[in-house]
């Protein structure tokens, strides 16, 4: 029977998707750490994270019966890509599912924010009536400046657009701006003209310290500032310097540099006890209709792959999808990408008198990726040329 690994309390629906297909799941709370990761990986063909777990390439050179992992989140950079590719496991995560919750809980803090609500509800629990427009103000007719406009930072975009705001951002790529928003070709532009700055990038290591004393000192004076990207793109240490100084007057902080492990441990940052700073423990996601539909797309994804071989979505494998003819059985072919290839793989097939009922190939950088369809059980001795090949990476049958 395969088995399947649940980390960081993934949705129920996840369970009782891969239930379904006759997985053995088991279904565990907290992260893992390498060593801990690598012993209860033995036996397992489905491994499902959020973001806390870290899957080096020390744990898949010891996952030797892997063959998937499911990041469900959005960021994968928790997971060695290279390293999984290389091995045949696919990885998919969950690229939309929670967009809409991010974006809900970053309006709510711009909005908490500009009208000073963390101050006022301090004040109040001490028993000081405070009633008092002063730094108080409505985010129509601020200025919203987005650092990274992918998925989420262009839907906040639109609502914050909606609310009143005028929207500006700045991303490296190009982007389509929505509505009336307008893009600047420079971060620091950017900077000099928002309000309010909002960060939305990606987790490759090239946005490592993206946002630091500089880019503070950047900001307007009485400026706010959110984080619910990843943590390791903001110097905190700097951002706290600028909330004491008063140069920023609120800021909001989902994800940090280093997060306990689980439910319950210790938090430590330089950000704790400023009173018009909003911290919340990486829940921009957590909400139970973003979880809910996350758990239903990545097991669902992990499922697939592991019936029909599908990689669409994958973010590491060539993205295939073959509709698999009736009756047939399927050979899924991971191979590194050279010429000639597929000729000998049905060069094989056919030497060995198997007919070919369907067929697809896509690439990715240095892999491809072969989907066969065939009237029926190949032969030992057919897989086994198959896995001769120099080129072979990883090769499945499915029924």
């Amino acid at each position: 029977m395969l088995k399947a690994l649940l980390l960081e309390n993934v949705h129920p629906h996840a369970v009782s998707i891969l239930g379904s297909a006759g997985i053995e799941v088991d279904a565990r709370p907290g992260a893992l750490d390498e060593s801990d990761l690598i012993d209860a990986l033995s036996g397992v063909h489905l491994l499902g994270i959020r973001s806390k777990t870290q899957v080096t390439e020390t744990v898949l050179e010891k996952a030797s019966d892997l063959l998937a992992i499911g990041a469900f989140c959005i960021g994968t950079n928790q997971i060695d890509l290279v390293s999984s590719a290389g091995r045949g496991i696919a990885v998919f995560n969950a690229p939309f599912s929670n967009t809409r919750s991010v974006v809900e809980l970053a309006l709510a803090e711009i909005v908490a924010l500009t009208r000073r609500l963390t101050e006022k509800n301090k004040s109040l629990h001490e028993g000081v009536w405070d009633k008092s427009a002063d730094g108080s103000h409505e985010v129509r007719g601020r200025r919203l400046g987005i650092v990274g406009y992918g998925n989420i930072g262009s839907q906040l975009s639109v609502l914050a657009e909606a609310m009143g705001m005028s929207v500006g951002f700045f991303d490296t790529a190009d982007k389509l701006a929505l509505g009336n928003a307008r893009r600047y070709t420079s971060l620091e532009d950017l900077l000099d003209w928002a309000d309010v700055v909002s960060l939305h990038v990606d987790g490759r290591p090239g946005n490592a310290g993206l946002f630091g004393e500089a880019q503070f000192a950047r900001m307007r004076p009485g400026s706010i500032f959110l984080n619910l990207c990843r943590g390791f793109v903001v110097d905190h240490e700097a951002l706290r310097d600028h909330i004491v100084s008063g140069h920023l007057v609120g800021a909001a902080v989902d994800v940090f540099p280093h997060e306990p492990n689980k439910r319950g441990d210790e938090f430590v940052s330089d950000l704790r006890g400023l009173p018009n700073v909003i911290l919340t423990p990486h829940i921009g996601g957590s909400t139970e209709e973003a979880q809910e539909d996350i758990g239903r797309f990545v097991a669902g994804k992990l499922r697939g792959f592991l019936e029909t071989g599908s990689t669409t979505l994958s973010v590491n494998l060539p993205p295939l999808n073959l509709e698999q003819a009736p009756g047939t059985h399927r050979l899924a072919h991971l191979h590194r990408n050279t010429p000639g290839v597929l000729a000998t793989v049905n060069r094989i097939l056919a030497e060995h008198g198997v007919n070919i009922e369907g067929q697809l190939l896509n690439t990715r950088g240095e892999l491809g990726y072969v989907v066969t369809d065939v009237p029926g059980v190949l032969s030992d001795d057919v897989l086994a040329a198959l896995q001769a090949m120099p080129e072979t990476v990883c090769l499945r049958q499915l029924g």
